[in-house]
């Protein structure tokens, strides 16, 4: 079954996409996992690799795939779901949520973003919150 995706005009799946075959875990890494698999989720959105719509993997199905715990993966969802970058349909799964809100909301989701990617570096919190003080004194 597919369906066409709204704005984007890309046919997807109703099956959920195969995210293992996107993101990659750096088991070594000294950024957590859970906070690889969140902010690889975002790059791939953000790449288009993840479109508005696109059915993501049960919780269990993707801790497998990526030899991760399912708590591990459940706080990636948690926290992808409270920045609104998916929305969860109970039993129905979890899905790539479209950009939508105020621009507030949006700003938050970017900054959320933005964070993520930061966090994926390896740069601290501490560093993360000067950089951002420091860019917003230089604009």
């Amino acid at each position: 079954m597919y369906v066409v995706s709204g704005g984007e005009g890309r046919v997807v799946s109703a099956e959920p996409v195969d995210l293992a075959r996107l993101l990659t875990i750096d088991h070594e890494s000294t950024t957590a996992p859970f906070e690889q698999l969140r902010a690889g989720v975002i790059a791939a959105i953000a790449d288009g690799d993840l479109i508005v719509g696109e059915r993501l993997p049960t919780v269990r199905r993707l801790a497998v795939s990526l030899g991760l715990a399912a708590n591990t993966v459940a706080k990636s969802y948690r926290e992808l779901e409270s920045a609104g970058v998916i929305e969860t349909r109970g039993r129905l799964g979890s899905y790539v949520r479209a950009a939508q809100g105020t621009a507030l909301e949006q700003a938050q989701a970017a900054t959320v973003r933005h964070v993520a990617a930061l966090r994926t570096l390896g740069v601290d919190d501490a560093t993360i919150v000067s950089l951002v003080t420091h860019a917003t004194r230089a604009t």
